[in-house]
């Protein structure tokens, strides 16, 4: 393929990257009030809160978008294609990342809270200083593979119109009818995205590791 070929490819690229992390950050962010309710005190808030988890997990990606962009787009607030990708992706995110925040909590044993409690500290400083670093670095690993995950189920963008990646490959093949190298360059473009997660990934962890056993 000519470099000319390869342009679609590269501005699929850059609006893969761009959704990917839009989505992740905004997951990131949703996920903490929806653990916090998850966790809540209050039974209502709680079971709210699981519902929401079960239903926006339970339902496929490719559907959310459609009702999204489809539905809720064209029939009441007018969205853009990567506003009505990064919207769904993003909220899914957020269930996503409310149970690796919870399945992180859930390894800090209790007696982390109760030997705070002793020393007389308050329930922020605990979870800030003490609960939070440790959760951090068990949702890590987690919260990395969840995002080349994430990465990958951006291709479903393309079913609403979004020129990312999967979708530039697909008009790419129609154009040149040579698909088989087509879609081997996109897939490697996936394998090239993740493998600098997966590193970063190890790389904190063990810098984390590290200052945890000083």
């Amino acid at each position: 393929m000519s470099a000319a070929d390869l342009l679609p490819i590269l501005r699929g690229l850059t609006w893969t990257i761009a959704l990917t992390a839009g989505a992740f950050l905004i997951g990131a962010v949703l996920g903490v009030p929806l653990l916090a309710a998850r966790q809540s005190r209050l039974l209502p808030l709680r079971l709210l809160a699981m519902a929401i988890i079960q239903i926006v997990r339970a339902i496929p990606p490719i559907l959310w978008l459609f009702i999204i962009f489809f539905g809720l787009g064209m029939g009441f607030l007018p969205i853009s294609p990567f506003g009505a990708a990064l919207t769904g992706l993003g909220l899914i995110a957020a269930a996503n990342m409310a149970e690796i925040y919870r399945g992180a909590l859930a390894s800090i044993h209790f007696g982390q809270w109760e030997a705070s409690a002793a020393l007389d500290l308050g329930r922020w400083s605990t979870a800030r200083d003490i609960v939070a670093p440790q959760a951090f670095r068990v949702a890590l690993p987690s919260a990395a593979s969840y995002l080349i995950g994430l990465m990958k189920e951006t291709a479903v963008a393309s079913t609403i119109g979004v020129t990312e990646l999967a979708y530039q490959g697909n008009q790419l093949s129609q154009l040149t009818y040579r698909g088989l190298e087509v879609f081997a360059l996109v897939g490697l473009s996936y394998v090239l995205l993740s493998l600098p997660i997966a590193w970063l990934s190890r790389v904190a962890d063990g810098y984390l590791q590290a200052r945890v056993a000083r």
